[in-house]
């Protein structure tokens, strides 16, 4: 599941630059959020290049085209009948020992009239802060990392998005939709305009949903927890099936399956200690109330005793991966240990 930053100041204050028309004359922009990265792509090229992307004041480098003599020229030529140039360049690894030098150079005197954008796609945006040119690079540059939206943010967007294609969705489902395909807007677009065809009703359900929506492999893990927590083997079965087909690795199975009956016991120390839900998922950094709500109803109907042998069992399934030959085998029995 795609990492979560609730606050990107240098996000927000691109926004604000794009607002203003103050923008800058370098910038690095990196991130999974790739809806908002092309939307803000989008919005400079239309602030710095008004008359469209085929004249004079605009250059685009693929790392495979580009030389830094090229990228030094394009720099140094004067806009014509414009404020600005800009140049905007995908994937080329400025922090390459071959080229960093000349990089650092080049950032630390631009001209007021350029816009010098490096967009990594495909390369891995990866400074080592050991090195000096590196952080020389880093401290010219305003570098926007643009991450999954924080919850409250993503629900309302989805809620606009199902409105605009004559929908209404509640939060709950809002909730799920962004959780099953990993919070990420790029795939969301694309799911929800799915999702607003398929339904016959003006309100989505949690069944249009399942309908339509292919899950990332985080939540097809998730509903498997779910249904092991919840007692259901006929439904956790079946879903370790489609996990198997899919090509899940098994230790990654493993994982978030102890992760959850971990939750699982600490929302019954919680009940013990008569701590609430809410204080359960602060503790436990669950975001999404339908995650908690499943674990909270089976810990009621549970044991501290049952919680703590579920752990172990999965702990003890853990290490036997690292031997077995057979690792699909092992969490089958597992699975059985844990419904008895």
């Amino acid at each position: 599941m795609p990492k979560t930053v609730a606050k990107n100041n240098n996000y927000d204050n691109l926004l604000s630059s794009l607002k203003s028309g103050e923008i800058g004359t370098f910038y690095i922009f990196h991130g999974e959020e790739r809806y908002l990265l092309d939307y803000c792509l989008g919005q400079l090229r239309a602030k710095l290049c008004p008359d469209g992307l085929d004249g004079f004041n605009y250059k685009r480098y693929d790392s495979k085209n580009l030389s830094l003599d090229e990228l030094e020229e394009a720099i140094n030529t004067l806009p014509a009948f414009a404020e600005r140039t800009f140049i905007e360049v995908h994937d080329f690894d400025i922090f390459a020992t071959n080229v960093r030098e000349r990089i650092c150079k080049i950032v630390s005197d631009l001209p007021e009239y350029v816009c010098l954008l490096f967009v990594y796609n495909t390369v891995a945006y990866k400074p080592d802060g050991r090195v000096k040119q590196n952080k020389e690079i880093q401290k010219n540059a305003n570098i926007v990392e643009f991450v999954v939206q924080d919850q409250e943010k993503l629900v309302k967007w989805v809620k606009r998005h199902f409105t605009d294609a004559g929908k209404k969705i509640d939060t709950q489902e809002a909730e799920y939709i962004s959780f099953i395909t990993g919070g990420l807007m790029s795939t969301l677009k694309g799911e929800i305009e799915k999702v607003a065809a398929f339904s016959k009703s003006d309100i989505i359900i949690r069944d249009d949903i399942d309908a339509v929506v292919s899950p990332v492999l985080d939540a097809v893990t998730f509903k498997l927890t779910d249904a092991i927590v919840s007692g259901n083997f006929k439904l956790s079965t079946q879903i370790l099936g489609e996990l198997f087909q899919m090509r899940e690795a098994p230790h990654k199975m493993i994982y978030s399956i102890s992760l959850k009956l971990r939750q699982l016991l600490v929302a019954r120390v919680c009940i013990e200690n008569g701590l609430g839900k809410t204080h359960f998922m602060e503790m436990c950094g669950i975001r999404h109330e339908f995650q908690a709500r499943g674990l909270w109803a089976t810990a009621n109907k549970s044991t501290l005793s049952d919680c703590k042998a579920s752990v172990i069992h999965c702990s003890e399934t853990a290490l036997d991966l690292n031997s077995t030959t057979d690792p699909e085998a092992r969490i089958v029995e597992l699975l059985l240990r844990l419904q008895k």
